[in-house]
Parts: structure tokens; C-alpha cells; sequence
């Protein structure tokens, strides 16, 4: 089988002590409009994909810090999305026969995604749109279910792949049902 690539860059996350700051600056500079924000996150785009740009308020995920240790403000993660869920999970599949798996399987509600970290520790999401058209991924977004849980539920890649190999559509694993989980997960804060 060909390797299977992304097929376009979708957003970046940064982590910041001056949250309120960065999203007035990313308003300004990209005219970008603010998707969702409660304390800890700000979702922001300037077309119409949910998110081209995440803020994470380090100040409310450590308000106790004094200083700010060097990476704990910066870029998060860089996100590349495949087309189908089909191209996402063969990819794991193909990445998992060479040693590379990631360190975390998240289905965000507007994505199902996997991060993974480089060898110096960079990170990137690999991702999936879980919904069909933008405007459904903007009117997830300002729903009461996200609202609840921002950052969504984990799931495990080598069930998903064994479904989907066993016949199950990639776009059947897209869908959030009644009984996929939908209580907050622990973790990193991601988007």
C-alpha cells in the first residue's frame, strides 16, 4: 500500500500567560473571529474551518506558577488532517508497523485526532474532520455538548482500525452515538 499523507495543514495551539492579549491580537492581525472561549481555551478562525487558531490560558491551567518555565508558552502543536477516517486509521496502522505511535487518541467532536511527538518532542495532530460541512462543525461548536467538554473523548486506534477493516465505513467511526463516551478525559489540554 502507498503511504498515505495528510492532506493539508489546518491549525496551530499556542500556549500563553497573556490570553486575553493574544486573542485581541489574533482578531486584529487575522481578522479572525472567536469560535468558542470559556477560561482555559479560545478556538478562533478567519474562514470557514472550525479552527485555524488555539489559545491555551496557561494561567488558568497553573495560576500558581510565578515564573514561567521555558516551553510552558509557545506553540502546542502543529495539526495535519487526512480526508477520510479510512486515511487516518491506515496511517496509524502503517506508522504503528514502523515503531511510531501516538501518545494520545482524542475524538474532539469536530475531529477525531491523534497526536504524536517527533523525536525532539515537537508535537502534532493528525486529524480527521468528524463533521461534513464547516457549518456543522461551527454550529457543533457553539453547542451546549461542546461547551460541556471542550476537549472531547479518547478512544482506542487499534479498535477503530480493526472496525474499520473489518468492515465498518471510516465515516460510521465518525460519528458520536449514545454510547460513546462523552465524559470529560484526563490529560493534556488539546485541540
Amino acid at each position: 500500500m502507498p503511504r498515505i499523507r495528510p492532506a493539508r495543514f489546518v491549525h496551530v495551539v499556542y500556549r500563553t500567560r497573556r490570553f486575553q492579549e493574544m486573542i485581541a491580537w489574533y482578531e486584529t492581525v487575522f481578522d479572525a473571529t472567536v469560535r468558542h472561549q470559556n477560561p482555559v481555551l479560545a478556538f478562533l478562525s478567519y474562514d470557514d474551518e472550525h479552527h485555524r487558531i488555539a489559545l491555551i490560558n496557561m494561567a488558568a491551567v497553573q495560576p500558581d506558577a510565578t515564573e514561567t518555565p521555558r516551553g510552558i508558552v509557545g506553540v502546542d502543536h502543529v495539526a495535519y488532517t487526512y480526508d477520510t477516517a479510512d486515511d487516518l486509521l491506515e496511517n496509524y496502522g502503517q506508522l504503528k508497523e514502523k515503531g511510531i505511535l501516538p501518545y494520545w487518541c482524542i475524538h474532539h467532536g469536530v475531529t477525531m485526532s491523534m497526536y504524536y511527538a517527533d523525536p525532539d518532542g515537537n508535537q502534532m495532530e493528525l486529524q480527521v474532520d468528524a463533521c461534513a460541512t464547516p457549518d456543522e462543525a461551527n454550529a457543533y461548536m457553539d453547542s451546549p455538548a461542546f461547551a460541556a467538554n471542550p476537549i472531547g473523548v479518547e478512544y482506542d486506534p487499534d479498535a477503530y482500525l480493526a472496525r474499520l477493516r473489518a468492515g465498518t465505513p471510516g465515516s460510521e467511526l465518525l460519528k458520536r452515538t449514545a454510547d460513546f463516551p462523552v465524559s470529560p478525559i484526563r490529560g493534556a489540554i488539546a485541540a
